[in-house]
């Protein structure tokens, strides 16, 4: 399965690459950005971090079909400043997950990617529903689920370096978002 370019109005969402490795580390190992996140990322970043991550997780979920992964990246700049990812799969208790860099937050971007991986997944893939989760104290991540569709649907447990372990888990179905888009899927 490709990950496709998208294109929004402030962003490109292109496939990760291994020449994205530099700026990831440079954005994503910050304190600000994994404490929010799932213990299974290291903490403190290693300095080959993001390196292995694409080398080891991206590429080969990539080349599989398992996985979707774009660096986000401003429009006129060339630079990864952030990452969505897209795991394929009904039975997975998260579809999506997602960061951008801290100088880049409380911008509207994520929330603009989101909805060009949204229209994405359930438009042109047509995938039925999506469940995507935040810890509970990650009011951000909370924001732009409300402000794209999501329903929260329960809670499940999972250890998150900010020493929370409730994680809100949402459902956006294909339905609910061609409502929320004014998309006539007749």
């Amino acid at each position: 399965m490709l990950t496709p370019k998208l294109q929004t109005a402030r962003l490109t969402l292109r496939a990760v690459n291994q020449a994205d490795a530099p700026a990831i580390q440079r954005h994503f190992g910050r304190w600000e950005i994994i404490e929010h996140l799932s213990t299974a990322v290291p903490w403190p970043y290693p300095e080959d971090g993001a390196d292995d991550f694409i080398r080891q997780v991206c590429l080969p979920g990539m080349a599989n079909g398992s996985l979707m992964c774009w660096a986000i990246i401003l429009d006129g700049a060339d630079e990864a400043v952030g990452l969505i990812e897209y795991r394929v799969g009904d039975d997975l208790p998260d579809n999506r997950g997602f960061w951008i860099s801290t100088e880049y937050q409380g911008k509207g971007y994520m929330t603009e990617a989101v909805e060009a991986f949204q229209d994405y997944v359930f438009f042109d893939l047509k995938v039925p529903r999506i469940f995507v989760c935040n810890a509970v104290n990650n009011v951000a991540s909370r924001r732009v689920k409300e402000k794209t569709g999501a329903v929260l649907v329960d809670h499940i447990q999972l250890p998150h370096h900010s020493g929370v372990s409730d994680c809100e888990r949402w459902e956006v179905t294909r339905e609910s978002w061609a409502q929320h888009r004014g998309v006539d899927l007749g």
